[in-house]
């Protein structure tokens, strides 16, 4: 674990590159005033209820702080690599469904706002007039997507590798739909208003978008298949199985 955790938070070092930001986080200065406002209006209630769900579990549980800062760094070094897309633009993994499925949504709506700041500040990725945007998105609604896909696959009886691949994987996905959603509203089109504006933005990012959605999926089961088998007393306490037995 311990191995592991100083991989994550020392890998990106590697990406501490200036480079200008032309990524699915909503770079500094794109939205106007009034759309930045209102997501972060959004946004802010879901971290204030964060930061009561993080202080909950690690009040009750302190022996998961570890794991916790292994979902943040996972979470940072996934976003973090931009990858060009065949429209000109770029596009990213998002690394939240793997702290969704131990934490849940409102602890990782603060992970990931974290997250994103450091982006912003560090490697020009996003924006702070963003960031209530970027939050909203990639660590509000894409946790929440993760989380109830997470559940529904256990509750009827999938697997629980199957049903982490497919938190992560829909997660990234539901973030890149809200983001495209959230730069529909901003700048609708001449012709065709909101939902042919929403059907470029999307279109843009899908080529790229979903075998990278997939590729985390698989990354984020080959990483608690490592939890499973080196932290089991932390996911046990943590509760994220359906049965005991699916531990074992």
């Amino acid at each position: 674990m311990k191995k592991l955790l100083k991989l994550m938070y020392f890998a990106p070092i590697l990406l501490l590159v200036p480079t200008r930001a032309n990524a699915m986080h909503i770079m500094e200065g794109f939205l106007p005033v009034e759309w930045a406002i209102f997501w972060w209006v959004l946004a802010l209630p879901f971290i204030i209820l964060g930061i009561r769900s993080i202080t909950k579990t690690i009040k009750e549980h302190p022996e998961t702080k570890m794991m916790l800062g292994l979902s943040g760094a996972f979470a940072f070094v996934l976003s973090a690599l931009k990858i060009p897309s065949v429209t000109g633009s770029c596009s990213h993994p998002t690394g939240v469904g793997l702290g969704t499925v131990l934490f849940g949504p409102l602890a990782m709506s603060v992970v990931g706002s974290i997250v994103l700041l450091f982006q912003a500040l560090l490697l020009a990725h996003g924006g702070l007039t963003t960031l209530g945007a970027n939050a909203f998105s990639m660590a509000v609604a894409g946790p929440i997507i993760a989380w109830y896909v997470f559940k529904g696959a256990q509750k009827v009886g999938w697997s629980f590798s199957v049903a982490v691949f497919l938190a992560a994987m829909l997660g990234d996905l539901g973030t890149y739909v809200v983001t495209s959603f959230q730069l529909a509203l901003a700048f609708p089109a001449e012709s065709g208003g909101i939902f042919a504006s929403f059907g470029k933005f999307a279109s843009i990012f899908a080529f790229t978008q979903i075998p990278l959605a997939i590729s985390e999926g698989l990354l984020t089961v080959v990483v608690m298949n490592f939890l499973r088998k080196y932290n089991i007393a932390e996911l046990k306490a943590l509760n994220i199985f359906k049965k005991n037995k699916e531990a074992a």
